[in-house]
């Protein structure tokens, strides 16, 4: 079975848009003079929740910056938003709140759908709000640094493409705190997953392994570095996968590089029938003044699984206790295309779990969420992820609902991964945090 790429999903969308624009010609209008108009009451909500990937060079199919070009797709806007298929946000709406939750009020719904029931007015320009300023080519304000992957990845029309990796040399003469960060794959239809890795000067992990070049593990010929491509304990910058957010720490909170480090882009590519070549950058941001707090990227894990063929609601679970007092501040869920709902709790003795979070798992929008209010968990706190994997017929996107499914790498395969940020002392390093006090 064949599955759809993030860009094949755009298209779609785009023309589903078009065909729902046509039929709205048969809409009834209601009277203009009652109606919102696009400059005084649409505007505002495209800026606010809407523009970040509907603008030239952004992911979405079409920009919604002007009112020429958010006319045509007035009813297809509303459609969508009374959905609530877009904005794109899958967290269940009674456990948490998030601070990055892009979703419309019933108010915002109500105007986008009268907007388009009359006729899809344009209103006086001059009721328009000041446009939105972005940084073009980035979601991030202009990064101080730009890192790319020196050498282009040939990337082969068909097959398996192994985890490729490029190590780049930051240079930095002193300790960096990044608040802001972006991971910006040249070809995103190809990418199914990167990381960004950061290897102090101290370390061993892919010693031997060349810089400024593409390699995989089978290019290791030392047994040690070859395992390296499969495991490490180093420190994660940042995590990128389709439609995932760029990290944006609050002031006071930043994560580390430090001075003489390396970045290691860990690249996981997925041919597309045609060949081609990806160089991807990531963008860095430097916190103004030293912070109080370091963010640390830590994840629950679970690679011990079978899921059997034809389940619909197959159910994986993996817990862990943090060693050390720390805030949490946001999750990032990762399965694969069997993926159908992941959650974290907290486990107390005797006691419910605490949900924290609840996601509609899309493999295609892999998003952050942000706590709204950030947690204080104590030393000894059990965090738990749970995974639920749709391995039946009746998930569009199996690749094989007849087989048995495993961890691994490539998109037939499933991950379970339960991603989680949070905040410790900026003395506190990860070798440090995972020390338990009794140690």
């Amino acid at each position: 079975m064949k599955n759809l790429s993030g860009h094949s999903r755009s298209l779609v969308l785009a023309l589903t848009f078009i065909a729902l624009f046509f039929s709205s010609q048969q809409h009834t209008s209601l009277a203009a003079g009652s109606s919102p108009t696009f400059y005084r009451d649409v505007l505002p909500i495209l800026q606010a929740h809407c523009q970040s990937c509907h603008r030239p060079a952004e992911i979405a199919p079409m920009a919604l910056v002007n009112y020429d070009q958010t006319r045509p797709f007035a009813r297809a806007i509303a459609h969508a938003t009374s959905k609530k298929s877009m904005p794109p946000w899958f967290a269940d709406p009674n456990v948490g709140h998030f601070s990055n939750d892009p979703s419309l009020t019933p108010q915002e719904i109500a105007t986008l759908a009268a907007w388009s029931d009359s006729n899809a007015p344009a209103g006086d320009p001059h009721d328009a709000p000041p446009p939105r300023q972005w940084t073009h080519g980035w979601l991030i304000p202009q990064p101080d640094k730009i890192l790319q992957m020196p050498k282009p990845v040939a990337i082969p029309p068909h097959g398996d493409v192994q985890y490729t990796y490029e190590i780049v040399p930051t240079h930095f003469s002193a300790d960096r705190w990044v608040q802001f960060s972006e991971i910006r794959p040249s070809s995103r239809e190809n990418v199914h997953h990167a990381v960004v890795y950061i290897r102090p000067p101290n370390s061993n992990w892919l010693k031997h392994a060349p810089l400024n070049q593409p390699f995989t593990g089978a290019d290791m010929t030392d047994e040690h570095d070859r395992n390296d491509t499969h495991f490490t304990t180093a420190d994660i910058l940042l995590v990128y996968a389709p439609g995932s957010s760029p990290d944006n720490w609050p002031d006071g909170a930043a994560k580390l590089i430090p001075a003489g480090s390396d970045l290691v882009f860990q690249m996981h590519y997925m041919a597309h029938g045609h060949p081609t070549t990806d160089q991807t950058s990531v963008g860095l941001v430097f916190a103004k003044t030293p912070p109080i707090q370091r963010i640390l990227t830590l994840q629950l894990t679970n690679d011990r699984f079978v899921i059997p063929p034809g389940v619909p609601d197959y159910r994986v679970e993996v817990h862990g206790s943090l060693p050390n007092d720390a805030v949490l501040l946001s999750f990032f869920p990762h399965m694969h295309l069997r993926g159908k709902r992941f959650e974290y709790n907290l486990l107390e003795p005797n006691q419910p779990p605490e949900p924290l979070l609840r996601v509609n798992y899309d493999f295609y929008w892999q998003l952050s969420y942000r706590l709204a209010q950030p947690h204080t968990l104590k030393a000894g706190t059990i965090l738990q992820a749970i995974a639920w994997y749709d391995n039946s017929k009746n998930n569009p996107h199996n690749p094989d609902p007849d087989a048995a499914v495993r961890w691994g790498d490539q998109t037939y395969d499933e991950m379970m991964v339960g991603f989680f940020d949070v905040a410790v002392p900026a003395s506190t390093d990860k070798t440090k945090f995972f020390l338990r006090p009794s140690q």
